[in-house]
């Protein structure tokens, strides 16, 4: 359903005007026992292509666009990929209906899948992230005369400080918080916007971060400044919707700038939270359960945090052999 909501408002006219709430009704359409928005269904009737009629210069950019997320930022490739294999079945299905004479979706690059031994999967500059003391530095001047501005902070030492993804953090609530007075607390990470302020599951599943005393202290005083319910989202703005992602990019940047460092993407406190850990010593199994990722993958992304560490391995190892005699 996830992905049929992505392709079907990408197969409309470029005269179409926006389908405000599209996506999320289309999730909920899809299902047997739906009721049908009127207004909705006579948009996709008046300007989304027939099956019949599509080309390939509409799915060239239907299939580019299905790589994108909701805030405009690349999706994994895992995603991607899932999005486009059940937009091309829906084509297929269409050839065999005999409604298209052939398939018109856009043939994979010639010899891609005899490269494949040979690719690669392009890590993170671990180099260009900031340190943590930069990312205290950047966290503390997000906060302005804005009021907003307290939000965006608190959402940024989640991202940093709890290696949580944006979807993820728009969406936690009160009750996934464990806040002990002293120490480490946690955050039960269950829910993800998966599109539009639409609560989802967590790409990867659901799991539980430890989070430490900085992190504690920071929503323990968010808390009390808020009368929330254990049900309540804790980030929204006065009318009640999600930040969007293009305002916490802004304030990011000018926090950035305001203290003499390069631009740097959101999801990147991500990394740099997962560089922080792995440079702490932090076991890869841990690191990568606390990220929600596989080991392969964590190996695969950080793979320059993860220099010097022959040595430091050598010496443990050595502790555990003697001096081999």
């Amino acid at each position: 359903m996830q992905a049929l909501s992505r392709f079907v408002p990408l197969v409309a006219t470029d005269k179409a005007p926006d389908p405000v709430g599209l996506r999320r009704y289309l999730i909920k359409a899809l299902r047997p026992d739906a009721k049908l928005d009127e207004e909705l269904e006579a948009w996709m009737d008046k300007w989304c292509l027939r099956l019949g009629d599509l080309n390939r210069r509409a799915l060239a950019g239907a299939e580019r666009d299905l790589g994108v997320g909701v805030g405009g930022q690349a999706l994994g490739a895992g995603t991607a990929s899932k999005y486009r294999t059940v937009a091309h079945s829906c084509v297929r299905r269409a050839v065999d209906l005999e409604l298209l004479e052939s398939d018109p979706w856009p043939p994979p690059v010639r010899g891609a899948s005899n490269r494949k031994v040979r690719k690669t999967k392009k890590g993170v500059d671990v180099k260009l992230l900031p340190d943590p003391v930069t990312m205290a530095r950047a966290i503390a001047a997000m906060e302005t005369h804005q009021p907003a501005s307290r939000t965006y902070q608190l959402m940024t030492s989640v991202l940093y400080y709890g290696g949580l993804r944006p979807s993820e953090v728009v969406m936690l609530r009160k009750k996934a918080l464990t806040l002990p007075k002293e120490g480490w607390g946690s955050i039960a990470v269950t829910e993800a916007d998966i599109s539009f302020d639409e609560s989802g599951e967590p790409k990867t599943g659901p799991r539980v971060v430890p989070i430490p005393p900085v992190l504690v202290a920071v929503l323990t005083v968010w808390l009390d400044a808020h009368d929330f319910e254990e049900e309540d989202l804790l980030f929204r703005t006065r009318n009640g919707r999600m930040p969007t992602a293009s305002n916490w990019g802004r304030s990011w940047h000018r926090a950035l700038k305001a203290i003499g460092e390069e631009p740097l993407r959101l999801y990147d406190c991500r990394h740099a939270a997962a560089t922080t850990w792995l440079g702490a010593g932090v076991p890869l199994g841990e690191a990568a359960r606390r990220l929600g990722h596989s080991v392969e993958v964590l190996v695969s992304t950080y793979v320059g945090a993860l220099t010097g560490d022959e040595v430091a391995s050598n010496t443990m190892i050595d502790r555990v052999l003697g001096d081999g005699s």
